[in-house]
């Protein structure tokens, strides 16, 4: 997909997702930056995407996603490395809180706000002034479909995400024509931060869904690198809803 040596950062990538796409874009060639909370699991799977696809760079960066100044320190290392950050992957999230919007307290209320809304436009902001305002390249914000509709329970953090879907919007609009910003609003996938919504009843949400089955972080992460790659050069400013078909078996659309 990519022609030549492309650098991509992807944060929340020790897991889930965000390790899905960082091998998907290995896969391909890119070099990767990978960047979490922990060294330790980012090392671990360093060392998987480095097995598999020998001849990229890869370097993992332990950092606070939602830390203006380590974000800092995980461009400034992406720089030295590689020179440039072609592809930035905003996967990182959390959901610190389950209940009623009318009872969530202010603590959980800005963790939220601050990763899953705040710290996407931070990275934009970062490698826009380091690489991406001179040279140009793409934003994938990872959303999610409760960002496009109601749910019990995870009302707050799908507000989170629809701000970043709006964001996704805005920041097209303001970084175009260099820079493509997309996003991925995935339904329910197997991972760590979704286990809530599948673990035990599995075999009846997938019975519910058009496809049958729920997702896999690889199937997430295809469509990442299709957003950020040649394919979808005269796109940007999209959300693409990724859900096995359950907005069209619910009449969500």
């Amino acid at each position: 997909m990519f022609g030549v040596m492309r650098t991509v950062v992807v944060t929340g990538a020790s897991r889930g997702i965000g390790q899905a796409t960082a091998e998907a874009f290995a896969a391909q060639g890119c070099n990767v930056v990978l960047t979490s909370r922990k060294q330790e699991a980012l090392d671990a799977v360093a060392a998987k995407i480095s097995a598999a696809s020998p001849d990229v760079g890869v370097l993992p960066v332990a950092a606070h996603a939602a830390e203006p100044e380590q974000i800092a320190a995980v461009v400034a290392a992406t720089m030295e490395r590689f020179g440039a950050i072609d592809v930035l992957v905003n996967n990182a999230g959390t959901n610190p809180y389950f209940g009623p919007l009318l009872e969530i307290d202010p603590v959980r209320a800005e963790k939220t706000v601050r990763l899953n809304q705040y710290a996407p436009v931070v990275w934009a902001q970062q490698v826009w002034r380091a690489s991406m305002e001179q040279n140009g390249g793409a934003i994938v914000n990872v959303a999610s479909v409760g960002g496009v509709l109601t749910e019990p329970g995870i009302g707050y953090y799908n507000a989170t995400k629809a701000a970043l879907i709006h964001l996704t919007r805005q920041l097209a609009a303001e970084l175009a024509p260099g820079v493509r910003v997309n996003g991925v609003a995935p339904g329910v996938v197997r991972t760590h931060l979704a286990k809530g919504l599948w673990e035990n009843h599995e075999e009846f949400i997938a019975g519910a869904l058009p496809l049958r089955r729920i997702g896999e972080p690889d199937d997430i992460a295809g469509v990442i690198t299709f957003l950020a790659g040649e394919g979808a050069r005269w796109l940007t400013g999209q959300t693409l809803v990724v859900d096995g078909g359950a907005q069209v078996k619910f009449g969500l659309t």
